[in-house]
């Protein structure tokens, strides 16, 4: 690049910056005011600039920092690989779909086989499964950690079995030491769904390095933040080709995007009933998509990425924050646990009301709202009873009683660093208030009870 170009980009850079502190600057913390939110997008100047950098280039699909993101990224969660896409969801898709390749022979997955997964599962978990022709088998979950209750899986394996695909809830690990041996003995495939748990430990490794394939999602509400986008990670090269050709359109060939001819044979190939020498660019072994990110979005990747162990310390230390300001709430809330031997990074902040409680989840929440303080549900609670699976070929092991549970009584509050001190101690003085004086409209009075069990 010419000299008077690098001095009209650094004076944009200079542009940009001033505008982002004239224009982004952070606002103080007014209780009942400011919403305290559940997840949101994290950034600063440097995120704004190196988005200009990538702008200015005007390559929009992917490029230089998208080949940089996925060696970075890479690095950072301890794999080999690491495949750029658009979303979490589609992360799921491909990694899902690349177990499906006739190129894997008696190892590829086939339609009628059977998957187990949980059932309070977000839905681009199990929806690759369904659009794959495979048979999701659902389990329930424990609580209070939300994860697949590994004493199902045995229940759940049948003939047909072939794979598990589940994600870390909200962050905390699942048993790996039970999953992964449980995968071993029966010879399954292991997707391990990160889309919440970047930066998770679990015995000290981190999650995405234990299953075959790992799937991360970079929506603004997770752990960093592209806009849009998602990644796959894996170790095997011959598996990374397969996700990469179901994420280009499922082309056989391997080019990059701008290359040609890397395989030196372009016209030499003679693959299925195309005529010897057909165009390597446009030969196609599978049903793939165009879920590929633009570079634009691959930059912010970059500048979030220097940011993520703080972003991940910052998670831990405001679910820290919570967990002892509601120790003396026991009697009205199931309080979240992590995973037996796990370190996870928090994506929220779970609670179940207990049934016993004066009043219902839904007032709580209508109340919550009202004072500024946002809530999500544990995603699709029960997917069984979502009616979008209504009528899907699929297997249920044993009753539902926890996932129903879920459904009903849990909820989640934020933890993700935009929240700072002040906003938390204003829920934790919310909460305590409720539990004190009960909800307006009620009888006014201090409720005390004993709780029976978490989840009657």
């Amino acid at each position: 690049m010419s000299e008077p170009l690098d001095e009209l980009r650094e004076r944009i850079a200079e542009l940009v910056t001033e505008y982002h502190d004239a224009a982004h600057a952070p606002e103080p913390f007014v209780p009942g005011e400011t919403p305290v939110r559940c997840a949101g997008r994290v950034y600063d100047a440097d995120d704004m600039r190196v988005l200009m950098d990538a702008t200015l280039d005007f390559w929009l699909t992917t490029g230089r920092f998208a080949e940089r993101f996925e060696r970075e990224f890479a690095r950072w969660m301890e794999r080999r690989h690491c495949v750029l896409v658009n979303s979490g969801s589609s992360a799921n898709l491909v990694a899902v779909s690349a177990l499906t390749s006739p190129k894997l022979a008696s190892r590829a997955l086939e339609a009628g086989d059977e998957v187990i997964t949980t059932a309070t599962s977000f839905p681009t978990t199990v929806n690759p499964l369904v659009q794959n022709g495979l048979v999701p088998v659902f389990v329930d979950v424990d609580v209070p950690t939300y994860n697949i209750d590994v004493s199902r899986l045995e229940a759940a394996l049948s003939p047909r079995t072939r794979a598990v695909v589940v994600a870390h809830t909200l962050g905390n690990p699942f048993d790996l030491d039970a999953v992964t041996a449980f995968c071993a003995e029966h010879e399954l495939y292991l997707v391990e769904d990160c889309c919440d748990a970047v930066g998770s430990l679990y015995r000290g490794r981190r999650v995405g390095t234990f299953g075959d394939v790992a799937t991360v999602s970079f929506y603004p509400a997770h752990h960093i933040t592209m806009g849009e986008g998602g990644a796959v990670l894996l170790e095997k090269g011959a598996l990374k080709v397969l996700v990469e050709s179901f994420r280009d359109w499922g082309r056989d060939c391997y080019c990059e995007p701008g290359e040609e001819n890397t395989c030196g044979k372009r016209f030499d190939w003679k693959i299925g009933d195309l005529p010897r020498g057909y165009d390597h660019k446009y030969i196609y072994s599978h049903r793939g998509y165009n879920l590929k990110a633009t570079d634009m979005q691959a930059a912010v990747g970059v500048a979030q990425l220097r940011k993520l162990d703080g972003f991940v310390a910052a998670r831990r230390r405001n679910y820290a924050h919570l967990r002892a300001g509601m120790e003396d709430l026991r009697e009205l809330f199931v309080l979240p646990e992590a995973t037996a031997g796990s370190e996870p990074s928090w994506f929220g902040f779970p609670l179940a009301l207990r049934r016993e409680a004066p009043f219902g989840r839904r007032e709580l929440l209508r109340h919550l709202d009202e004072r500024k303080i946002a809530t999500r549900l544990l995603f699709g609670g029960n997917l069984v009873r979502q009616p979008a699976y209504a009528g899907v070929q699929q297997r249920v092991v044993g009753p539902l009683d926890r996932a129903d549970f879920v459904t009903d009584q849990v909820f989640w509050l934020g933890v993700y660093p935009g929240l700072g001190p002040e906003a938390l101690n204003y829920v934790l003085e919310v909460l305590h208030d409720v539990a004190a004086r009960g909800l307006p409209g009620g009888d006014g009075r201090a409720r005390r009870w004993r709780a029976a069990s978490p989840v009657t």
